[in-house]
């Protein structure tokens, strides 16, 4: 019975292994709020210019360990988690001593708050979940995943509750689902707006008049996003096309107007009427 309530904890050890290294990848790559590296662990234990990489290394090896866990029943990676987990176990408890104001980073900048007791026991716990597996069969993952019962599904199930009562990221996670910061106020990066528009049919049906491809001019005002082009009017004349890209929803608005060179609209078409085209510039 030990061994199958052990053998239940992989999912909860795989999907553990995953959200954490795609959430370290995410703030490591600069998806995150600016400057979040100098308060996370263990990213806030060594020099500025190698925070991203050891973060970046971490979820490598969190890969790796997950790989080896769900397609090959081979000990290495078994003790291996459970040594990754183990030595965690240690680097918080450095962190909680030496830098009590920043976070472990277990789940990229989500994990900001402070190392406490709760974080320092979701590891111990994960440690012990990886040592328990040791011990079952020496079977592939996925095979483990596969021959499940209502058990072990049980197990598994308590598995993630204890973690969950563990984690207070859930809690900082549904602050900040409560709280958003206004559009205007958020940072948003200027290919991911320039990306919508060449996405959009607005785009399609005017990329024909313009004379390159690149804008000639950016800007920003509140939650819009203007991009400048040269282009040619219908009838031929050279004037600049005018894109503005609404940065909040999935399919966020983008409206478009041809001005000429004397800042004179050539031909609207329904621009933010709110907003003069020559504002940011």
């Amino acid at each position: 019975m030990l061994t199958m309530i052990a053998a239940a904890q992989l999912p909860v050890l795989s999907a553990l292994l995953v959200a954490g290294a795609l959430a370290k990848v995410w703030t490591a790559r600069g998806e995150a709020e600016p400057g979040v590296l100098s308060r996370l662990g263990p990213a806030v234990l060594v020099a500025d210019r190698w925070r991203a990489p050891a973060m970046l290394g971490c979820a490598a090896g969190e890969v790796v360990l997950v790989a080896g866990l769900v397609t090959t029943g081979h000990p290495v990676f078994r003790w291996g988690t459970a040594a990754f987990f183990a030595v965690s176990t240690y680097v918080l408890w450095e962190l909680r001593r030496r830098r009590p104001d920043v976070g472990c980073g277990c789940f990229g900048e989500v994990s900001a708050v402070p190392v406490g007791l709760r974080s320092l026991g979701r590891t111990m716990v994960l440690t012990a979940m990886s040592l328990g597996l040791v011990w079952t069969p020496r079977i592939p993952g996925w095979a483990l995943l596969s021959g499940m019962n209502w058990t072990q599904a049980v197990a598994a199930l308590g598995g993630l509750l204890v973690l969950a009562v563990l984690s207070p990221e859930i809690e900082e996670a549904a602050a900040r689902l409560r709280y958003r910061a206004p559009c205007e106020q958020r940072p948003l990066d200027p290919a991911h707006a320039l990306g919508r528009l060449r996405a959009s049919a607005t785009w399609r049906s005017h990329v024909r008049l313009l004379s390159s491809t690149e804008p000639v001019d950016s800007w920003r005002e509140l939650c819009w996003r203007f991009f400048v082009y040269e282009g040619r009017g219908h009838t031929g004349e050279p004037v600049e096309v005018v894109f503005a890209v609404y940065l909040s929803g999935r399919h966020p608005a983008v409206r478009v107007a041809m001005v000429g060179f004397d800042g004179q609209p050539v031909e609207e078409m329904s621009l933010l009427e709110s907003m003069p085209v020559s504002a940011g510039r």
